[in-house]
């Protein structure tokens, strides 16, 4: 039997980096003049890719800036930040261990830098466990386009259908659908858990993160 891959969201997901883009952003405004960002403001961006999100903020605050200087600025200071601190999901390391110890092919895919993720990875110690990465920066579109779990099952040799994703946002469980691919979905807002795109998902763990039990999702995933 083929070990279903399993393929990671990062943000949200396997870490609790939320907060850290959130002060990147307010930091990064604050420095072309807006002084109202607001975490409720940041909460609409939650699952979009980093260059949809100051395109749209581009747009909304009319900002002079280029959307790559924009995004130059926004990783330089979200990487300060990340190397600092940046908590994992106790739940999901111990999902990552489970998966490896079985021997699952896995892989990371995310709307942020590859710059970031790699930065993330190595502070927290999961890129001894997941080696295969794939940032939005590397395919056409981002979520809720398929194309980052395209590609990351492409680099594991894994046909869609055998793939799994791990999602925290709305938009990655509708790429994952879009994908193909089965999904399980965490939500990292819990006012998240009804939204349509949520319905898709082969397992919602509508508790989040502190409803996540990594044996019996274990158990669903090879069922």
């Amino acid at each position: 039997m083929t070990l279903p891959a399993v393929i990671f969201d990062l943000d949200g997901t396997l870490v609790d980096s939320e907060p850290n883009y959130f002060e990147a952003g307010r930091r990064l405004l604050a420095e072309h003049g807006v002084d109202d960002f607001t975490w409720e403001r940041h909460r609409r961006f939650i699952g979009i890719g980093t260059k949809e999100t100051l395109e749209a903020l581009r747009e909304e605050y009319a900002l002079s800036a280029s959307v790559q200087e924009l995004l130059d600025g926004k990783n330089r200071l979200y990487l300060e930040l990340a190397r600092g601190a940046t908590e994992v999901f106790p739940r999901m390391r111990a999902f990552v261990e489970l998966l490896a110890k079985a021997g699952h092919p896995m892989a990371v895919a995310s709307g942020s830098s590859r710059e970031a993720i790699r930065a993330v990875l190595a502070g927290t110690g999961l890129d001894a466990l997941l080696t295969t990465v794939v940032s939005a920066e590397e395919v056409e579109r981002g979520k809720p386009a398929p194309d980052v779990f395209l590609e990351a099952a492409a680099r594991l040799d894994a046909d869609p259908a055998d793939c799994v994703v791990v999602e925290d946002a709305p938009p990655g469980a509708e790429a994952a659908h879009r994908a193909g691919m089965r999904c399980v979905a965490v939500p990292y807002l819990a006012v998240q858990a009804d939204d349509p795109a949520f319905a898709t998902a082969g397992l919602l763990v509508r508790g989040g993160q502190s409803a996540f039990d990594a044996r019996a999702v274990m158990e669903w995933l090879t069922a």
